[in-house]
C-alpha cells in the first residue's frame, strides 16, 4: 500500500462522510458515520489491497486518530507508559 493509496482512502471515507445527509449532532454522531463507511469501504474493498489486512489497519488507525481529534479519546500521555 502506497502514500498515494493511503491518501486515496482517507479522501474516499471523508467525502463519503461528507456527503452524507443532515448534520450531526455531536462529535459522537460525527465518529460514528465515519465509523460506519469506513466499515462499507473495508466490506467492498479489503481484497484490493497489499498486504492483506492493510485496508483494515489503516481505516483502524485512521478512525483512532479521529477520535481523539474529535475530542472522544484523551491524547496519550507519553509520561504514562
Amino acid at each position: 500500500m502506497s502514500h498515494r493509496d493511503i491518501a486515496a482512502v482517507r479522501g474516499r471515507l471523508e467525502e463519503a462522510v461528507a456527503a452524507l445527509p443532515g448534520e450531526p449532532a455531536d462529535a459522537a454522531e460525527l465518529f460514528e458515520r465515519t465509523e460506519q463507511v469506513a466499515i462499507q469501504i473495508l466490506d467492498s474493498e479489503a481484497y484490493d489491497y497489499e498486504p492483506e489486512g492493510a485496508l483494515q489497519e489503516l481505516l483502524m488507525s485512521y478512525l483512532y486518530i479521529r477520535q481523539i481529534e474529535l475530542g472522544l479519546l484523551p491524547f496519550p500521555d507519553p509520561n504514562e507508559v
